[in-house]
């Protein structure tokens, strides 16, 4: 079987580490990888936007399944492009419809979906231009901390709470009128604040049958304690000790089952995966968002944990079969480290030379992020450049593994918090 992977981060780096593994994997593409990629896969260099380049590489190279690895070309389409044209019909495709993908690609469509189908969430309002100032007004009367959200695709940045009502006042005009968020913050929506600790269900389904993946943490701001600036995601853990088969069983009732059941009445046929982000508030779980592909870096903590032939399992679901599926899960912990180039989430350089690499224990997974090779050389390429796995029979033990590993690796400006997993421990 001939496989493309349609991303360049950890998250697309641990996929084909995963796949290439696979007896079933002839040749392997990502479009359009990384350095890490590149070690053990074809890149491709195709923008994931070129839909019919990317067809007609997938006609030339005989590729018989796409795994969508992340979001922009599933809300843009891609699914549907395929699936309209004769000739790529038979080519299979791990990612929902430009439909399905609204869970993503529209935070107010998420939120109304949730609603009408009983699905446990922060009650929230939508504003645009058109009722701006009615959102002022609302934020005056609003409790604390408040929620602000763009509605589009903002590279996981498009979230800020605050416990200051002129802020939040402020933050909605910067989104709204001065388009911080460009189109994605066309529509904003305030919603109200839980309390309690988050985590990231996955569940994989062909539109029949679904899997839940290991549950994972990941931890967004950009400083210890959770303090900072958003970021794409500086670090994760799995399994989470408070996600056990009691909470799980809520989550399978309350929000999988019924979520997949309202994809079926919006005649929606999902193919994919469903990464719900969730708050655990005092042992119940609440929804805070939808995305239709794998979490980064939670990636680069599940895939380690599956023990069974992942692209037999991506092969099945694209048959309509994945009820056959079997799921073997290693009951170690895995914990991920990210680290980031000096400045980011905000400017930072690229082109700066990693070095240290063949100083990583052979326990350690690292997942290129933002990296590329360049005449022999590794640079960087990006705001988060690496996930540093290390699996071990406790959390502490596979901490050790990826901070080791972390403080192996060089280059000007390296960054990562020293306290991932500092709240589940």
């Amino acid at each position: 079987m001939n496989v493309l992977i349609l991303g360049s981060g950890g998250r697309e780096h641990a996929f084909a580490w995963k796949i290439a593994q696979s007896t079933l994997c002839k040749k392997l593409f990502v479009a359009t990888g990384n350095a890490g990629t590149a070690q053990i896969a074809q890149n491709v260099n195709i923008p994931l936007n070129d839909f019919p380049r990317l067809a007609q590489f997938c006609l030339d190279n005989q590729v018989d399944l796409v795994l969508v690895g992340t979001e922009t070309p599933l809300v843009d389409g891609i699914v549907d492009f395929f699936k309209t044209a004769e000739q790529l019909k038979h080519i299979h495709l791990i990612g929902p419809t430009q439909a399905g993908a609204m869970l993503e690609g529209s935070k107010d469509f998420s939120k109304t979906f949730m609603l009408k189908y009983g699905i446990p969430t922060a009650t929230a309002r939508t504003f645009d231009k058109s009722n701006l100032q009615e959102g002022l007004v609302y934020i005056d009367k609003h409790s604390l901390p408040i929620v602000l959200k763009a509605d589009g695709l903002a590279a996981g940045k498009g979230v800020i709470i605050t416990e200051d009502a002129q802020e939040a006042k402020q933050i909605l005009l910067e989104m709204i009128e001065g388009a911080k968020f460009g189109v994605a913050s066309n529509k904003v929506l305030i919603e109200n604040y839980l309390k309690g600790i988050e985590l990231s269900v996955f569940v994989l389904t062909d539109g029949i049958s679904y899997k839940i993946l290991p549950s994972a943490k990941d931890y967004k701001r950009i400083g210890e304690g959770d303090t900072g600036l958003n970021t794409g995601g500086m670090g994760a853990v799995s399994p989470i000790s408070f996600a056990d088969d009691d909470f799980m069983r809520k989550v399978e009732e309350k929000i999988i089952k019924p979520t997949l059941k309202g994809l079926k009445a919006e005649n929606i046929d999902y193919l994919g995966f469903i990464f719900i982000g969730l708050m655990n508030v005092n042992g119940e779980p609440y929804v805070i968002e939808y995305n239709v592909r794998m979490g980064d870096p939670e990636t680069e903590v599940v895939i380690p944990r599956i023990k069974s032939d992942f692209l037999e399992i991506l092969s099945l679901a694209a048959q309509k079969r994945l009820s056959e599926a079997k799921l073997e899960i290693d009951d170690r912990t895995a914990t991920t480290v990210m680290l980031v180039s000096g400045g980011y989430p905000q400017d930072f350089a690229k082109g700066k030379t990693m070095t240290g690499f063949e100083k990583i224990s052979s326990e350690v997974l690292a997942f290129h992020a933002g990296t590329l090779l360049s005449e022999g050389k590794i640079l960087t390429s990006g705001g988060r450049v690496i996930a540093l796995t290390g699996l071990g029979d406790d959390i502490e033990s596979a901490l050790e593994k990826s901070y080791k590993a972390a403080q192996f690796i060089d280059y000007e400006g390296k960054y990562y918090r020293k306290d991932i997993g500092f709240d589940v421990k």
